[in-house]
């Protein structure tokens, strides 16, 4: 038997400005958004071209939620977006007006850039060096 993480609840203000941001800014696929009662939405998007994790955009509903809006994790790296096109998404962020916390820089493992999502969710935007070889 196999297990695997299969999503990650993303605690966010609003479900359309969420799906927005993830969507047309960082390029995820919305994978659902279904209404569940008048105030909570099952809303699902994953890095485009991927099988693996997605994060279920999870709407604060209580003032102890929404003050962990952007903070889920302390202020440390939350989410690693790791991509083929390093310098084209790179660019997209700077396009969309993102908060680059770290810019760019190149690492052992590969290129790397540390940007804020408009909670303020510290990501990693990783192109992982191929294996010599």
């Amino acid at each position: 038997m196999a297990q695997h993480i299969s999503q990650l609840a993303l605690l966010v203000r609003d479900y359309d400005e969420a799906i927005d941001f993830y969507t047309r800014v960082l390029g995820l696929d919305l994978l659902e958004d279904t209404p569940l009662s008048e105030t909570k939405r099952w809303v699902r998007v994953r890095p485009r071209g991927s099988e693996g994790a997605g994060l279920l955009l999870a709407r604060a509903a209580t003032d102890e939620q929404r003050a962990a809006v952007g903070r889920q994790t302390g202020g440390r790296v939350f989410l690693f977006l790791e991509t083929d096109e390093f310098d084209q998404d790179y660019a997209g962020l700077l396009e969309h007006g993102v908060s680059i916390v770290r810019p760019r820089t190149e690492e052992d493992f590969g290129t790397v850039a540390v940007f804020a999502d408009l909670y303020g969710n510290l990501w990693d935007l990783i192109q992982r060096r191929q294996p010599l070889g």
